[in-house]
Formats: C-alpha cells, sequence, structure tokens
C-alpha cells in the first residue's frame, strides 16, 4: 500500500514518518506527538491513510485522510 503513512517506533529510539512502502523514514522524531502531528499534515496534503503504531508495532488507530468510497453519514 503506497497511499498510506506511518507512525512507527526507531529501533534507534524515537519515531518515525513513513510512507507506506518506503525503506526509509521520511523524518525521526524524538516525541510520538511531533511524530503524528507532522504525518497528520502530510497525510492530509497525500490524501492518504495514516496509520498509528505503539511500541509494539501493532496498529493503535488509523486515520482517513483519502478520498473515502463510504464517508460517514451524519
Amino acid at each position: 500500500m503506497s497511499n498510506t503513512r506511518h507512525v512507527i517506533p526507531n529501533s534507534d529510539g524515537g519515531w518515525d514518518s513513513k510512507k507506506g512502502g518506503s525503506n526509509r523514514a521520511s523524518k525521526n522524531f524524538d516525541i510520538k506527538k511531533d511524530a503524528e502531528k507532522y504525518s497528520r499534515d502530510l497525510s492530509k496534503k497525500e490524501g492518504s491513510e495514516l496509520y498509528i503504531h505503539g511500541k509494539d508495532g501493532k496498529i493503535q488507530r488509523k486515520d482517513s485522510h483519502g478520498g473515502d468510497d463510504f464517508p460517514p453519514k451524519g
């Protein structure tokens, strides 16, 4: 999935913002909150899905900033 962005723990410490399918991080952050803000802004510009991972690597949260085929009603 290349139309995704991920906030993932970095093995050397801190958190990475990484585009799905990429081998390298776009940017590294000391604080997860900073990585989330940067990634959310990029995800909105890219129209991509944002996945926030925990320290264990499992997905904790997912935000959609793309063209949702089934947007919520309300």
